[in-house]
This record gives structure tokens, C-alpha cells and sequence, in this order.
């Protein structure tokens, strides 16, 4: 039996530990400063906005960590000594190991802003987080208006959340369109409609220059480079997240923008493994991203690490890139790849559809040349994950992928079509003649 640590308890680590278990009997113990038990961290929106208490983004019951055998340490780990295979623990506690699993995830990035650490300023990552966030904007009254910087997701969740409450937001977006570094441009320019119908503030190509305090060391106001001065009580910093792995600079473990590891997520140090938020592949996959902060992935990364621990060596292999998300009250489903306008390649063409008068459009990469099937964004059509997985794999070309969209459709008995409409612009912007396929639905009906 063999001292099996984790550090985190995020998703990555969680996974690790359940899988761990399920195939051997070591010791694992999970260390984390964070909360006693693991939480969605997905979830934590829905706690402020009233829809759900903390308890209830807990999956498991208090009692499941004791009847698996998965120790909880609450507390921060200063430092790993690999030579002697040891943990120091801030309070002085050293802790040995003979495998570990580094599972740390992600901290808010700041950029040096002056004011930055203001009382009133903030990100929205942790539990920790959440609290603050009761404390800093808990209804109109304390928080009269609040500025959000940064044009990604976690942006938008916390512009949601405050909208929720009726707080006033201003949006600050230093790209042109909101997250046009990932989406293409006619997408991001329907959420920026979107933004402003929900009467959120957007205020694009605009960036953060200094966060002011009042007399009493709170935030007052903030400076932006168009000459701008918001008065605010809050600002959100949601500028992304990067690896949190500063504890490991004197580890000897090899870092880049993350811990760096191989294809079974062994890191240069015999016995320490990283995984979730906080790896970094060192040869990624199909166009993956060498770090990839997404739910998901920190769950693949989990169950693959358990198998090595438990002598079963597997390499990680995420498969297609596929991602969700919710624009406000849009979804958005992406399957391959769709590069934004300043991340397309060169053989990379484009087909978009958006409706006339809904927010609701897709975006289609294919190959100009061989017309193979690269990738599809969708926003407000629901679509089948295993479907788009298939036609990847497959190498399938764009006349197939619009011949055959209504295979797709999460669940076209009760969703609007909208694939005669696509079919018709595709036809128009290409000069073809595509039928869409229809779809045969066998239909079981109850004997009386």
C-alpha cells in the first residue's frame, strides 16, 4: 500500500482519488486550502443568484469521504521537497508521500493595475471568492454600481450575477468585440447585442488604467485609455486565469505557463504527476492547447492519472475539442475547431448563419480546399455531442455535414428546424443545390 497524496480538490483531483480507489487499496489523502469537501465550482453563480445554496453544488455527502477511505487535510502546502519526498504544510506540518498528484487548478490573473488590491476588488474563482462577493456587492444599496474587466466567460457569469440583483455593471472589453480572440467575428458581434439587451454597459476596445480609492481605502472609481472615469463600489477582474503552480518554482519540477508533463501526465520528477487546470502538455494533441482550464478535461485527466498510479499505464488522449457555455440565457456548443478572425488559418474557410430575427446562428469551418469538416459554433440550437464527434473522426466534408445537419438536432420533435434556412444561405454563398436530409424517427406508442 503506497501514500498516495493529491493537492486540490478540485474536479482533477476528486476524479483521481474516486478512481484510485476503485482500483486499489493505497492511502489517499487530499490536501486543500480551499473548502472541506469538493464543490462544483461551475455552480458557484447559482449560489449567488439565489437558485441554489452551497450544500447543493456538493455532490457527495459528508459521509462518502470516510466510507472510501479518502482523507481530507485542510491546509496550504508551502513546498515539495521530491529528494525526501516530503510536503511542507504552512503551519509547520511535513507530510510524506510516494506518489504525487499535483491537481492545484487556476488563480485569477492581474496585471499590475494600480489599485488592484483594493477593498472592493476582486475575481470570481473560489469559494472564497463567493463570500467576498456577499460582502462587496450584496444588493444595490452597498453596491450602487460595479465595473467587470475582462471579455471572457467568467466575465459574463459575474455580470449575470450581479444583474441578478439589480446591480448597475459597465463592461470593459479591451477587443474590439466581446471574446473575439476565440469567437469568429459574426458571433461575438450578436453577443455584444445580447450584453446590451440584458442592459449591461459594453464598452468595447476599452482598457482598465487605474482603479481609484476613496478616502477610507475602498473603490471609488475607475480611469480607463479612453479617457474615461466610472464611479463605482466594485470591480470584478475577470482577465482569465492562469496556472497556480508559484508554490513549485524552487520544486525542481519543470514549469512553463504550467506544470509541464508528458502524455501520461508525469512531470521530469519520478512519482509527482500534474493534471486539470494546472498541467501543461508538452506535445498536445490535434491543435489542443497546452494548458486547458475546462471542467471536462480536469475530469479525463483524473480518471487517466489513476490508471498509471494503480499500474495500468494509460496516455491521455482528449479526443476532439469540444466545449459549452451559456452567453446569459444563449447556449453555445462548439465541436473542432472555429477559429476567431485573428486565430484562422490559412486553409480555413467559414460558413455563418444567423437567424433574421432571433439570437440564434452557427458557424462552420471546413478545409477550402478538400472541403473536410474542421469544426461548428452554435448559439441557441442544441446539438449531439456524440454526432459532431463521429463526422470529425470520420473526416467527413461540408456537403455532408449540411446534408445530414437534422442528425444532429439534440431533439428535433420538440426544437424549431432551422436546417432548410441554413441549407438555402449555405447554397446561395457557395452556388450548390443541398437538400437537407430528413430525418426517419421511429415512434413507440404505448398498448392500452
Amino acid at each position: 500500500m503506497q501514500n498516495i497524496i493529491i493537492i486540490g480538490n478540485g474536479i482533477a483531483g476528486v476524479t483521481a482519488a474516486r478512481h484510485i480507489r476503485k482500483n486499489s487499496n493505497h492511502r489517499i489523502i487530499i490536501i486543500s486550502a480551499e473548502t472541506d469537501y469538493f464543490f462544483s465550482r461551475t455552480a458557484l453563480m447559482y449560489v449567488y443568484m439565489g437558485h441554489m445554496k452551497f450544500e447543493h453544488i456538493q455532490p457527495y455527502e459528508d459521509w462518502f469521504w470516510e466510507k472510501n477511505r479518502i482523507e481530507l487535510l485542510k491546509g496550504f502546502v508551502s513546498s515539495v521537497n521530491h529528494q525526501k519526498k516530503e510536503l511542507l504544510i504552512e503551519d509547520g506540518k511535513v507530510i510524506k508521500y510516494d506518489k504525487l498528484i499535483l491537481a492545484t487548478g487556476s488563480k485569477p490573473n492581474k496585471f499590475g493595475w494600480p489599485g488592484q488590491d483594493l477593498f472592493g476588488v476582486q475575481g470570481l474563482y473560489s469559494k472564497q471568492d463567493l463570500d467576498l462577493l456577499e460582502v462587496n456587492a450584496p444588493n444595490n444599496k452597498v453596491c450602487k454600481r460595479a465595473v467587470i474587466v475582462g471579455g471572457g466567460l467568467i466575465g459574463i457569469e459575474l455580470a449575470e450575477m450581479l444583474r441578478s440583483r439589480n446591480i448597475p455593471v459597465t463592461f470593459l472589453v479591451r477587443e474590439n468585440n466581446f471574446w473575439d480572440g476565440v469567437l469568429p467575428e459574426g458571433e461575438a458581434k450578436m453577443i455584444n447585442e445580447h450584453i446590451l439587451d440584458h442592459h449591461i454597459d459594453l464598452k468595447l476596445s476599452t482598457n482598465l488604467i487605474e482603479i481609484l480609492a476613496s478616502d477610507d481605502g475602498k473603490v471609488k472609481a475607475v480611469k480607463t485609455d479612453q479617457g474615461e472615469e466610472i464611479n463605482c463600489d466594485f470591480v470584478g477582474l475577470t482577465a482569465g486565469v492562469s496556472p497556480n503552480i508559484n508554490f513549485l518554482k524552487d520544486s525542481g519540477i519543470h514549469l512553463g505557463k504550467g506544470i509541464k508533463v508528458n502524455k501520461f501526465l508525469e512531470t521530469n520528477i519520478k512519482d509527482i504527476y500534474a493534471i486539470g487546470d494546472c498541467a501543461e502538455q508538452l506535445e498536445p494533441t490535434r491543435n489542443r492547447r497546452a494548458v486547458e482550464a475546462v471542467w471536462y478535461t480536469g475530469r479525463m485527466m483524473g480518471e487517466t492519472v489513476a490508471q498509471t498510479i494503480c499500474d495500468r499505464p494509460t496516455a491521455y488522449k482528449p479526443g476532439h475539442w469540444f466545449n459549452s457555455a451559456k452567453f446569459l440565457d444563449i447556449e453555445y456548443q462548439t465541436y473542432g475547431w472555429v477559429n476567431s478572425l485573428r486565430n484562422k488559418k490559412e486553409n480555413e474557410s467559414h460558413f455563418h448563419w444567423r437567424h433574421p430575427q432571433e439570437k440564434i446562428c452557427i458557424t462552420i469551418a471546413f478545409d477550402k480546399d478538400s472541403k473536410q469538416f474542421l469544426g461548428i459554433n452554435t448559439f441557441g440550437i442544441r446539438m449531439r455531442h456524440e454526432v459532431f464527434d463521429s463526422w470529425l473522426s470520420e473526416k467527413r466534408n461540408i456537403e455532408h455535414i449540411i446534408t445530414h445537419l437534422k442528425d444532429a438536432n439534440f431533439d428535433p420533435e420538440f426544437y424549431t428546424h432551422y436546417e432548410n434556412d441554413i441549407a438555402e444561405k449555405f447554397n446561395r454563398d457557395f452556388g450548390l443545390q443541398i437538400s437537407p436530409k430528413k430525418k426517419q424517427w421511429k415512434r413507440i406508442f404505448a398498448k392500452n
